[in-house]
């Protein structure tokens, strides 16, 4: 590769120290970072070079990560804003790679360019890429009174369809209305949605199951798990033009309660999220609907979560319930848009999380 790849990441809870995780999980070779350093971000490919911090592993400059596995970076100080961006920049030397950790459809313009330019305060001649390669996530030391949320699920918790660059996810206008608030301002948001992925089967990335651990349990600091998840396994279970691994709702069900129970055995609260609305998505069927209805009704009435919280009531048509209304601007019939994002992030009462 012989490549320096810089990545923005929007923080949601700031602090005075930082480190990053890279990740070789899905590689099939050993993955060799050769450098690495953070900054706060100046805005497209530039960083702020005062902030600018050399990044170590174990103390050393460089490090090779075997497949399957993470390095976690030795913490640097570095004062980061609440809702701020850092740039991460990673060197890849040339080296085998028959297959890349990455997390694709970020919706988020980050940078790739020739040569060790970490340092640099812009990355001349930079290809825009829209994903984050490598990079598994961005660890923010704050206070003992500090929190995490992990918000769980597949493309609608990814942000797919929101306008790029605008941090307008569903967990971003959580993780705005949290700071906003003196009492939840101790609370971060860590968005583990990736885009077309199933709880029962893996698509896009292992199903939710299989990633449970890594993605929630092994996160520093969770208190807090909201699930959204299984459209996917209804709509691809359910087309009318391709089924595939059909679940029924008591399979789905069955899955959902396992990560609740996974989940409360770290002494996190869980709270359910109903599925919205998916009528004339390509692989919507009355047949699913029926499903997704009967997940729902078990989210709103179970006692195997904490609570819940109704994200289809405040996206749906009330004239035409199963399709998403106006207001939440959807151009998929799938996904919504910046103002149906938005109706999420608003409609989830912030004493769900008055705990700590």
């Amino acid at each position: 590769m012989d490549t320096t790849f810089r990545e923005i990441v929007h923080i949601s809870l700031g602090g005075n120290s930082v480190r990053i995780i890279v990740s070789n999980e899905f590689g099939l070779d050993s993955l060799t970072i050769g450098a690495a350093s953070i900054a706060r971000s100046a805005g497209s490919d530039a960083i702020d070079t005062a902030s600018a911090q050399t990044l170590t592993f174990s103390g050393r400059a460089s490090v090779t990560v075997p497949p399957g596995a993470l390095a976690v970076s030795d913490p640097v100080n570095l004062k980061v804003p609440a809702l701020s961006d850092l740039a991460v920049s990673l060197f890849v030397p040339q080296q085998p790679m028959r297959q890349v950790s990455i997390h694709n459809f970020a919706d988020q313009t980050n940078y790739m360019a020739s040569g060790n330019i970490v340092s640099d305060k812009t990355l001349n001649s930079a290809e825009k890429i829209y994903s984050w390669p490598f990079l598994k996530g961005v660890d923010v030391m704050a206070s003992d009174k500090s929190a995490a949320i992990v918000t769980f699920g597949d493309s609608i918790t990814d942000g797919a369809h929101s306008t790029r660059d605008a941090n307008l996810r569903w967990p971003d206008v959580l993780a705005r209305r949290l700071q906003a608030d003196k009492k939840t301002a101790q609370l971060s948001v860590l968005n583990e949605g990736i885009g077309g992925n199933r709880v029962l089967h893996d698509n896009t990335g292992p199903s939710a199951l299989a990633r449970f651990d890594r993605d929630v349990l092994s996160q520093s600091g969770v208190k807090y798990l909201i699930i959204l998840e299984s459209i996917n396994d209804i709509g691809h279970a359910y087309s009318l033009e391709d089924p595939y691994d059909v679940v029924t709702a008591d399979d789905l069900i069955a899955g959902l309660s396992q990560l609740a129970t996974r989940a409360h055995t770290h002494g996190i609260k869980v709270y359910g999220a109903t599925l919205t609305p998916y009528m004339g998505a390509k692989y919507s069927s009355p047949a699913g609907e029926k499903v997704r209805e009967a997940v729902n009704q078990w989210i709103r009435t179970t006692n195997q979560l904490d609570g819940y919280i109704d994200f289809e009531k405040v996206t749906r048509d009330s004239a035409n319930p199963p399709a998403f209304s106006d207001a939440a601007g959807s151009t998929d019939d799938l996904h919504p848009g910046d103002s149906g994002y938005k109706l999420m992030g608003d409609s989830i009462d912030l004493k769900l999380f008055a705990g700590k």
